[in-house]
C-alpha cells in the first residue's frame, strides 16, 4: 500500500459560518475509548512499532496543551532530528483541524485536512480526531493519539537517539511522578478548562485549582523541580497549563503565586521550552514572563 507524493496543498479558510465550531462526535453511549488508537512504540520492537529514526511524524498543534507535551518531550530528550512534527493550523472549524499555509502543508503525506490520517488508518472513522496524532511512515497509519502513552513512549523508547537528552521518565521517580500526575491532571491540567467553562461545576473545579496553585507554589518555595533534580515528565505536564493560564482568567495571575511564577519563568526560557511555544497561539505573553528590569514577581500572594 503506497500514498501519493506530499504535495503542497492546503485547506481553505476556516469558516465557523458554514461548518460551525468542531465538536467531539463521541456519543455517550459509546463504549469505545475517547481517544481510540492507542499503539505503543517499543526500542525492541515488541509492540509491532519499533523506536528508530525517521519513521515516526508526529501531527500537533501550537495550541493544544495535550500535543505540546510530546513535542516538549521530543524536544527536552533531543529527539527533533529523530521524529519529525508538522503544525496543523491554529484555527479549526467544524471539518477538524486542517493545514494552512500560516504553518505549512504535511510533508509526510500531503494531507489538507488530519482527518485523512484518521479516514486511511480506519476507514469510515467516527471518532475525536485530536492532536497530537504519531504517524508511522512504515505501516501508513497512525500509531497513537493518546498524548499520555505518547509522551511515556517517547521518553523511554529511544535512549539509543537521544542527542543529548536527558532521563525525563527515570525509573527511581516514576512512582511519585504518576502520584503527581493524578493529583494535578484532574485538578489543574483538566481543571483549568472546567474552572472556565459554565454550569455548577465551574466554581469548584475553580477552587481545587487555585489550591493546588497555592500548594504547587509552597512545593517550590526552595527552588527546583518538581521531582528530583532535573527535568521529568512532571514538569513538562505541569508547564504547559502554567502556560496558559493566564490567558484563561479563571483566577488572579500567576505572579500571585511567586514561585510559581519564577519556575515557570525559567522553565519558558529554556531553548526546547522556547522553540515549542507560540505564544500568540496560546492567548499571548503571561504575566510570568518579564517585560522590564524590575522585579515583575511583586504581586501580595493570593488572597485567602
Amino acid at each position: 500500500m503506497t500514498l501519493s507524493p506530499p504535495r503542497p496543498a492546503f485547506a481553505g479558510a476556516a469558516d465557523l459560518a458554514t461548518y460551525g465550531p468542531y465538536r467531539n462526535p463521541q456519543r455517550p453511549d459509546d463504549p469505545r475509548p475517547l481517544y481510540r488508537f492507542t499503539g505503543r512504540l517499543s526500542a525492541d520492537g515488541s509492540t509491532g512499532f519499533q523506536a528508530e529514526a525517521g519513521r515516526y511524524h508526529l501531527y500537533a498543534s501550537w495550541t493544544c496543551p495535550w500535543s505540546q507535551r510530546v513535542v516538549l518531550e521530543l524536544a527536552v530528550n533531543g529527539l527533533l532530528s529523530t521524529v519529525g512534527v508538522s503544525y496543523v493550523d491554529d484555527v479549526r472549524d467544524g471539518r477538524g483541524w486542517a493545514f494552512r499555509e500560516a504553518d505549512g502543508p504535511d510533508p509526510v503525506n500531503g494531507f489538507t485536512f488530519l482527518r485523512e490520517a484518521y479516514e486511511v488508518t480506519e476507514p469510515g472513522f467516527d471518532g475525536l480526531v485530536n492532536v497530537p496524532a504519531l504517524w508511522d511512515t512504515k505501516t501508513l497509519r497512525i500509531v497513537s493519539n493518546d498524548y499520555a502513552t505518547l509522551g511515556i513512549d517517547v521518553a523511554t523508547q529511544f535512549p539509543g537517539y537521544r542527542t543529548p537528552g536527558i532521563d525525563t521518565y527515570p525509573v527511581e521517580h516514576r512512582a511519585e511522578i504518576d502520584a503527581l500526575d493524578a493529583w494535578l491532571g484532574p485538578a489543574v491540567n483538566h481543571g483549568l478548562g472546567r474552572a472556565a467553562g459554565g454550569g455548577q461545576a465551574a466554581p469548584e473545579a475553580r477552587s481545587a485549582l487555585l489550591a493546588a496553585l497555592d500548594a504547587l507554589d509552597d512545593r517550590l518555595a526552595d527552588g527546583g523541580f518538581l521531582v528530583g533534580h532535573g527535568i521529568t515528565e512532571a514538569d513538562i505536564r505541569l508547564w504547559v497549563t502554567l502556560a496558559r493560564y493566564d490567558s484563561v482568567q479563571v483566577g488572579p495571575p500567576l505572579t500571585a503565586f511567586r514561585h510559581l511564577a519564577r519556575y515557570a519563568a525559567w522553565l519558558a526560557e529554556l531553548p526546547a521550552f522556547r522553540t515549542s511555544t507560540r505564544w500568540a497561539s496560546i492567548g499571548g505573553t503571561p504575566s510570568f514572563l518579564p517585560t522590564s528590569t524590575t522585579d515583575p514577581y511583586e504581586h501580595p500572594r493570593r488572597a485567602q
